[in-house]
């Protein structure tokens, strides 16, 4: 590696130790996690800073002798916009370098792809800037590598989610909800460090990610990971997604509105499902029935799925949260192999909530970025400052 190579090496390992650092480590913390002379860090620092690329600040609190300085995002440094576009609505937020965001809008939608991508399009034209490095998009259905989506139960078939947003030159990274939760998990939550880990999202439907080495295994098609497509729980009735007896059936926010007879399906019904999971933590027994079905349909297939794919740690997310308790691990359980209850892995919630499509949007544009690509494109969309 000759010494531009290594320089830019060391600048790129820098940027990413602060950005998966959350910005809380000081410089000389990372000085000694990147096995850096304190020189050559200083050099590297101060021309990250020049760039507006960093910032450096004293830690809030720091012990006694020499102070150090906390390397974090510049207040011009670069920015993602990211995107997670859901079946009724979808919602923008700012990004900047170390994983602080800041939601910008939420909107509904009318659940066509003409309608939610124009406008979705318009409100992140608004916002592109010389700072945004890329934009993020979290979609609720399979994205083919051709970047062509589908979206079954709203009738989306082959939509080319670039055109309509129409965001010219501008870098966009589009992907499946679920794994991007499961990308976010890895980075920012209870998957981070984990060799091999099983990812759940549920929403309308289910969906996840196999992470190995916390890296969402994308298929040959860029469609892996529809969990919620597989006949997990011994059903056989027709899916919209053309298969039968699917997992997304019994698992999600659909299946709690049909557990209480109420209209299902085309994105509808966020408020009401919200409001069952609220009544059965209430004491509502009829609310609490249709959570205990959906936990144990979900236990069920998390189940076969440790069964074949054999992670350290499962993680649900989204609805998913309210359904990790006693019902959802003792049905797992028993859908268990003999050998995996065991040594059973672990089911946990998601540390981030809701918010794991967003986060993992945003994590998508940091990854494209912080390349020897990406700090070309920003010095050379940078505008000239007056001296």
């Amino acid at each position: 590696m000759d010494v531009g190579d290594l320089r830019v090496h060391n600048r790129l390992g820098l940027l990413r130790a602060v950005h998966d650092g959350a910005a809380s480590r000081t410089r000389s913390q990372l000085t000694r996690d990147l096995e850096l002379a304190r020189g050559t860090a200083s050099v590297l620092v101060a021309g990250l800073v020049e760039e507006e690329l960093l910032q450096e600040a004293p830690p809030k609190e720091h012990a006694r002798g020499r102070p150090t300085q906390l390397p974090g995002p510049h207040p011009n440094g670069p920015l993602a916009l990211a995107a997670d576009l859901r079946e009724d609505t979808w919602t923008i937020a700012a990004c900047e370098l170390g994983g602080g965001s800041t939601v910008l809008a939420t909107r509904e939608h009318d659940g066509t792809p003409s309608g939610a991508l124009r406008s979705l399009g318009a409100a992140l034209r608004e916002r592109l800037g010389p700072r945004v490095v890329g934009v993020g998009v979290s979609a609720a259905g399979p994205v083919r590598a051709d970047g062509l989506l589908d979206i079954s139960h709203l009738d989306w078939v082959d939509v080319d989610v670039a055109a309509a947003l129409a965001l010219g030159e501008v870098p966009l990274r589009v992907g499946n909800d679920a794994r991007l939760a499961g990308l976010a998990e890895a980075r920012r939550g209870h998957l981070r460090g984990v060799h091999v880990g099983l990812h759940v999202h549920v929403d309308f439907d289910p969906g996840g990610a196999l992470l190995i080495e916390g890296r969402p295994l994308a298929g040959s098609g860029g469609t892996a990971g529809e969990f919620g497509h597989m006949p997990l729980t011994g059903g056989d009735d027709p899916c919209p997604c053309g298969a039968r007896g699917c997992l997304s059936l019994a698992v999600g926010r659909n299946a709690l509105l049909r557990h209480l007879g109420l209209e299902a399906g085309r994105g509808r019904g966020r408020e009401q499902a919200e409001g069952i999971v609220a009544a059965a933590a209430a004491g509502d027994p009829a609310a609490a029935a249709a959570i205990e079905a959906n936990a144990r349909a979900l236990g069920k297939g998390v189940g076969a799925l440790v069964n074949a794919l054999d992670p350290a740690a499962v993680t649900v997310s989204g609805l998913g949260v309210a359904l990790v308790g006693e019902t959802l691990r003792r049905s797992c359980d028993e859908a268990l192999m003999e050998m995996r209850r065991r040594q059973p892995a672990p089911i946990l919630p998601s540390a981030l909530g809701d918010r794991g499509p967003l986060i993992g949007a945003m994590e998508s544009v940091f990854d494209a970025f912080l390349t020897r690509e990406g700090l070309e494109f920003w010095r050379a969309t940078r505008p000239k400052r007056e001296m």
